[in-house]
């Protein structure tokens, strides 16, 4: 089983993912994308499910024409992982 962060890992990773919001109902990470249209958005999409398929994690998403919203969090471990965030750095990579 994967274990969730704890408090210390949760607060040094929200730390480093200054562009993700935290959902403490949830305990995820969250964050929205903009793009120039719905090409360049659904691109995106694809890019980052390709990283979500290599690391067998897959994120909570929803796309509306150029905003992309996504949510990381590990449901096995009940909250935040190492998962979500060296999925969220390597989307945050896919932008940079």
């Amino acid at each position: 089983m994967i274990e969730p962060l704890s408090e210390a890992e949760r607060a040094d990773a929200l730390d480093a993912l200054a562009d993700w919001d935290h959902d403490d109902g949830r305990d995820a990470i969250t964050r929205s994308f903009k793009f120039v249209d719905f090409s360049e958005a659904f691109a995106f999409m694809t890019r980052v499910a390709l990283l979500a398929e290599k690391a067998d994690h897959h994120p909570e998403w929803s796309n509306v024409w150029n905003r992309v919203d996504i949510l990381l969090t590990t449901h096995d471990a009940g909250g935040l992982s190492t998962r979500d965030v060296a999925l969220a750095q390597a989307i945050d990579a896919l932008v940079e």
